[in-house]
């Protein structure tokens, strides 16, 4: 997915360290892609005083909805995107050969390194129900410059999570390691992503690391939180509840079942610059990309099965870009 809405950085003196557990509830904004007519998406990350979690820096959800996506060529530079549908066919191509349709169960991991381009688009040429989760994880310095790669992984590790009143959960582990159990896709920090499914009437309690940060995004149904000795915290599918560190475990209950989203990792190493579709750490870097994509240059290649049509780059603004800091 490509960002069509460029949201400046935020500079701030002092930056707020990522210190304990918390319990905030942070909204996601509806942002429309490519106008009035297109299609919209939630946007629950990045949050200005809350830029990463982990090394999570973005989170969409596109859906539900009933759209004909058409989502030309365009780039990606320092992250990888990560694809997890609910609803609905997607056809993904890049420019390392790929052609692949994205669908329910299958997680689609794209790792940009120094560049990659790549289109989204509905199968079939009328407006059809799409909902999906499109998260983008910042790369550490040791894999940013590397070369693009493509993978998809349609068998996922299953997660049995006894119950503390009702019925036992279960939880896809999409990426990293939850509960013991590890994701087979490609990971460069240490890192967790993983669907949770609760039952009516259940509480289950999530395993966490407490060198980890945390955070829970709604998916559908009813969910009640522990996550503060005020008492539990309601999550829907309009928020992202932030845990902070800390934490050993989070209890998580539902009256009439519930399916959320569990996204953490340790810390992420460096302040970024997160600008239109790419991650880097200076000005510079986002410029020199910039330009390197409106110059047609062999660094992003050419999408497989497409011709001219690509997205073109938004201006830069008449401001330096300056690193994204936490203030929570």
């Amino acid at each position: 997915m490509t960002r069509l809405d460029t949201d400046d950085a935020v500079s701030v003196d002092s930056p707020t360290e990522c210190d304990g557990p918390r319990a905030l509830l942070l909204e996601a904004r509806e942002v429309p892609l490519g106008g009035v007519r297109a299609m919209s998406v939630r946007r629950a990350l990045p949050q200005r005083d809350l830029p990463l979690v982990g090394a999570w820096c973005f989170l969409d959800r596109f859906g539900p909805q009933v759209t004909r996506m058409r989502v030309e060529p365009h780039p990606h530079v320092g992250l990888q995107t990560v694809t997890w549908p609910f609803v609905g066919d997607v056809r993904h191509r890049d420019t390392v050969g790929s052609d692949v349709v994205v669908r329910r169960g299958a997680l689609n991991l794209m790792t940009s390194g120094s560049g990659i381009a790549h289109s989204e688009y509905s199968v079939g040429e009328d407006a059809a129900p799409l909902d999906a989760l499109q998260l983008w994880v910042a790369l550490p310095e040791s894999r940013r410059h590397g070369a693009p790669a493509f993978e998809q992984h349609d068998d996922l590790p299953l997660v049995t999570l006894d119950a503390v009143a009702g019925d036992a959960a279960s939880a896809v582990v999409v990426l990293g390691e939850f509960a013991g159990v590890h994701s087979p896709a490609t990971t460069y920090t240490p890192i967790v992503g993983a669907e949770v499914q609760i039952a009516a009437g259940s509480r289950v309690r999530l395993p966490l690391r407490p060198d980890w940060e945390y955070a829970l995004v709604g998916v559908d149904g009813d969910a009640a939180v522990a996550a503060s000795a005020d008492g539990t915290v309601a999550l829907d599918d309009a928020h992202l509840l932030y845990l902070g560190i800390h934490r050993d475990a989070v209890e998580v209950a539902s009256e009439t079942g519930a399916t959320v989203f569990l996204l953490g990792g340790e810390p992420f190493e460096d302040d970024i610059v997160m600008w239109w579709n790419f991650v880097g750490r200076s000005h510079d870097e986002i410029a020199d990309a910039r330009d390197a994509w409106e110059a047609d240059s062999p660094r992003f290649g050419h999408v497989v099965g497409h011709a001219d049509e690509r997205i073109p780059a938004p201006p830069m603004p008449a401001v330096r870009l300056t690193q994204r800091r936490r203030r929570l």
